[in-house]
């Protein structure tokens, strides 16, 4: 079509490239709307127990996906070991996070920024509005425009320049593929997750992003919460943990679960991803065919379930309602196949 770029192709790693082709993963989550069957949402999900070993694979766990914004956990390891000193647990929670872009997410990010001695204008993520509701009725009032410190992934690639200085890295092109930060980024992910990325994308926010099977996703983020004190791994567990409003922000579902269950590390990504470790217990990660988010935490909370978590502490997520006229006359539920 005429005005539109021509499509980006991403990069193989070792080998075919992955995708185009949909396995017939189980239905994972049902809505029910007043008694009817609505609809359904299927996708893969993979439970493993503390030592990584798989207790539930529900579809094709194995598979190749995005895991879009999940990956940051562990990716926030790679900028550590490249030489990124957080000077605080805020800083690590946003490197590691998707923030809403409310004043005090935009704040940290540009306070990172000029710890470094560089601005907004050197991130390489689109402007953007905030996600919060309310900070964005106000931008819209006062006239506001986007700005790339409100974008979700600001704090990120905050934390991706701050490394590039601390290691004598160029912050021009720090996006590309081939930079020696987005090289160490892709190793290390691959390590962690125990599998070779077999291919390489651009993120929504204009960064790489690997393609990792839920099995090894889980695994890499579970690597993060059983890492002895003194870690990487545990450094951004544990701020993420602490901070978790820094992950996400007001109202956001990864923020209060990590409130509602201690030691649980959460992260959502887009297109219907979501992973979550508990240190002694497991991990679980998810991936809706349909790239929708309503699914994802009944889903995910299911899953938690089976690892020990109690029901009553997530109840708020495993099962959320579905509104008719005035009031509630369904919900959105995990199917049978996630049942304890």
């Amino acid at each position: 079509m005429k005005g539109l770029p021509a499509p980006h192709h991403s990069q193989a790693r070792g080998g075919t490239l992955q995708g185009g082709h949909w396995p017939d993963n189980p239905v994972l989550v049902e809505v029910w709307r007043s008694g009817f069957l609505e609809s359904v949402h299927r996708g893969s999900l993979v439970v493993l127990d503390a030592s990584g070993a798989v207790r539930l694979g529900a579809g094709a766990v194995d598979r190749p996906t995005l895991p879009r914004s999940s990956n940051k956990p562990v990716q926030a390891t790679a900028m550590l070991a490249a030489g990124w000193t957080p000077r605080s647990g805020e800083e690590l929670a946003i490197g590691a996070g998707s923030h809403n872009g409310e004043d005090g997410h935009r704040d940290l990010a540009a306070s990172m920024l000029a710890a470094v001695g560089l601005g907004p204008d050197d991130l390489g993520c689109p402007p953007a509005v905030p996600i919060h509701e309310p900070t964005f009725a106000e931008w819209l009032a006062a006239g506001r425009a986007p700005e790339r410190l409100a974008m979700n992934c600001s704090g990120k690639h905050a934390a991706m320049l701050s490394a590039c200085v601390a290691s004598g890295w160029p912050t021009e092109g720090y996006l590309d593929p081939e930079h020696p930060l987005q090289q160490a980024i892709e190793a290390r992910l691959a390590e962690a997750a125990g599998e070779a990325v077999t291919a390489v994308v651009v993120d929504g926010c204009g960064a790489p992003q690997h393609a990792l099977s839920p099995t090894g996703l889980a695994r890499g983020v579970l690597s993060l919460v059983e890492a002895p004190e003194g870690t990487r791994e545990r450094a951004v567990a544990d701020g993420m943990r602490a901070h978790p409003w820094f992950v996400a922000g007001t109202g956001r579902e990864d923020t209060d679960l990590m409130r509602a269950v201690p030691g649980l590390l959460v992260k959502g990504g887009a297109d219907g991803v979501h992973v979550a470790a508990l240190p002694g217990r497991g991990a679980v990660a998810l991936k809706l065919d349909d790239g929708g988010d309503r699914g994802r935490t009944p889903a995910l909370c299911a899953a938690l379930v089976r690892l020990g978590v109690p029901a009553d502490d997530l109840a708020p997520w495993l099962r959320t309602p579905v509104k008719g006229g005035d009031g509630v006359v369904g919900e959105i539920r995990a199917a049978a196949v996630l049942a304890h």
